[in-house]
């Protein structure tokens, strides 16, 4: 499935989103992908974390290091972020995004992951992420809403997750 949006970032950049679905990220070139963004499922509940500096929650994950896999990207981000262990993963889609101004683009990639605790909340090396909270999914549009895309990961995400 695919769905275009549009999109004005933070600075005031118009961008464009298509959103796929994917089995797999092998078709992606590996340089165009920037990020990894999961549903992180723990004990029946979905993990959102708080970006302290933007002022908004989200899903857990972040930016691939160079010469990571992006599941390593994953289980890194997801450790550092809500001090979870990812146990496993699976793609849901990936997010084109595309710079109105000069046409540019990169991707950002989508998973279902399951995970457990390692004790309670560390704070985040990075230090974006102050607060991480575990909630129902059908919740999660009282916390963030990324329109038809975010409604076809979620959906997606539940679809996958009994697959794991």
């Amino acid at each position: 499935m695919k769905i275009t949006l549009p999109y004005i970032g933070y600075s005031g950049v118009h961008y464009t989103f298509e959103y796929e679905d994917a089995d797999s990220f092998d078709h992606l070139p590996y340089d165009s992908c920037r990020q990894t963004y999961a549903v992180c499922f723990c004990e029946g509940k979905i993990v959102i974390v708080l970006h302290g500096r933007k002022g908004h929650w989200g899903l857990v994950g972040g930016t691939i290091e160079k010469g990571e896999t992006f599941e390593q990207t994953l289980k890194r981000e997801i450790q550092e972020e809500s001090n979870l262990e990812m146990l496993s993963c699976l793609p849901i889609g990936y997010q084109k995004v595309i710079d109105s101004r000069d046409g540019s683009f990169f991707y950002q990639l989508r998973y279902v992951a399951t995970a457990k605790s390692f004790g309670p909340f560390v704070v985040d090396p990075a230090g974006d992420i102050t607060e991480v909270k575990f909630i129902d999914i059908d919740d999660y549009k009282q916390y963030f809403d990324w329109k038809e895309i975010g409604d076809r990961v979620i959906e997606r995400a539940k679809e996958l997750v009994g697959k794991m």
